[in-house]
């Protein structure tokens, strides 16, 4: 079992995915409240949806040169900084063009945070890093539990939903001040939390390169040339890689759709009021933290792709519960079962991405920004346009669809990755992370 040991950069970088968690599982119960206040439509209402994915779509596309410009760690600053600055813009704008205009706002800066945690984790933990990331995950479902109870909370006291936006500022006023912004530019291995990280033209990833490779369908390293048999040279991203990516885009077509949408059929099929349905969303943040608690341990012992498999499993059976529970707590139980199982969708689905990627990590972290852009754009406004049609209860049928997609390409996915091994390549001592 590879050695997982957490640093200073470590719990910084799970501050910062956190405080990007806040504003993501609070933005959803907001879309409703948004839609009531502006008078759209569903389908109008998910434009906001669209809006992130142009921003993941422009964020993507910035990350690999502006870590290059001014290293990972002060591009993740930047993007915290944007977020603080779009939240606020979006807290105060009234008309539809200018909520949708500071959601891309949002959106862009924070999948620079995004993209930039994800690389500096896999960096500095290597064949741990699936714990990393999934831990990372963790806290950023800890924290976006506060924002649904916030929202609600707000609500049934009469001040509406734009309060929680302010209280997103002040947090990432409050890990700044914690953790501090001094950049000092140092080595990769040895890099200064919060600080820029030089990134070389081929960044010391632990991902699949000769001799320093995982074998993500053993979950232990790979040695010799075999493994160029699954990364690609001269930075080029290979077939796995793409594989995952679109495995990324389907599961976070089911998270976005989970998000915006379930407040919607809490109030028209299990009967909680605005603020109940709110808070209830919740629930699924609550059962991603404690998936991705649990998650982390089970991601160091066993495969990827099998755990990915299980996880969708259990996310099937949590939709059962959800849709066909005729009250409101046993639907509300089902959301919670709902996000144990999405807990590990995206933290397993991006380390594989980013260990098959080897050299080109970076330019693979602003590339799975663009899955989550297809997942954020293309799901969320054609579940809308549904539930305008047949309502939100019926059009949620389409999340079955969305996971047995995902089971089918985690099964390409893991037949692409054991292609790329030896089959008899001896067991050998994992290597253990800093």
């Amino acid at each position: 079992m590879p050695r997982f040991t957490r640093d200073r950069t470590t719990w910084l970088a799970y501050a910062q995915l956190g405080l990007w968690g806040f504003f993501l599982y609070g933005f959803g119960p907001v879309v409703p409240l948004l839609r009531d206040e502006q008078g759209t439509s569903a389908a109008v209402a998910g434009l906001h949806s669209t809006g992130i994915a142009v921003g993941s779509l422009l964020g993507g596309a910035l990350f690999a040169p502006l870590a290059r410009r001014v290293g990972r760690g002060a591009a993740i600053w930047t993007g915290l900084a944007g977020v603080a600055a779009g939240v606020t813009a979006f807290g105060v704008a009234r008309p539809l063009p200018a909520t949708i205009a500071a959601v891309v706002v949002i959106a862009t800066f924070g999948m620079i945070v995004i993209s930039g945690v994800a690389v500096v984790l896999t960096a500095r933990h290597g064949p741990a890093a699936p714990a990393a990331l999934t831990e990372a995950n963790a806290a950023c479902a800890g924290l976006g539990i506060l924002a649904p109870v916030v929202i609600g909370a707000s609500v049934d006291a009469g001040w509406g939903w734009r309060p929680v936006m302010a209280v997103e500022v002040g947090l990432i006023a409050l890990v700044a001040l914690a953790f501090g912004v001094r950049p000092r530019q140092t080595a990769p291995a040895a890099a200064a939390p919060g600080g820029p990280v030089a990134v070389p033209a081929a960044p010391a990833v632990p991902a699949v390169t000769p001799g320093n490779g995982m074998d993500l369908g053993r979950n232990r390293p790979l040695r010799g040339p075999e493994s160029s048999k699954i990364s690609s040279a001269g930075g080029q991203l290979p077939a796995a890689y793409w594989i995952a990516w679109t495995l990324m885009a389907v599961t976070g077509s089911i998270e976005v759709c989970l998000s915006l949408w379930t407040a919607d059929v809490l109030r028209d099929h299990s009967g909680l009021d605005a603020g109940a349905a709110s808070a209830a969303v919740a629930a699924i943040v609550g059962g991603m933290f404690v998936g991705r608690l649990v998650g982390g341990r089970f991601a160091l012992r066993y495969r990827p792709v099998p755990l990915l498999l299980g996880a969708l499993g259990v996310s099937l059976a949590g939709f059962t519960i959800f849709w066909t529970a005729p009250v409101g707590w046993l639907a509300v139980v089902g959301l919670v079962v709902l996000g144990l199982g999405n807990a590990l969708h995206y933290p397993l689905a991006i380390s594989i991405a980013l260990a098959v990627a080897g050299p080109a990590a970076d330019k693979a972290a602003g590339w799975a920004s663009y899955s989550m852009g297809v997942g954020f754009g293309i799901a969320p406004v054609a579940l809308g346009w549904l539930a305008d049609g047949v309502g939100p209860y019926l059009a949620f049928l389409l999340l079955p669809g969305f996971i047995a997609a995902a089971a089918v390409l985690a099964t390409r996915l893991g037949r692409a990755l054991h292609a790329g091994t030896p089959a008899d390549d001896p067991q050998p001592t994992p290597v253990g992370a800093g």
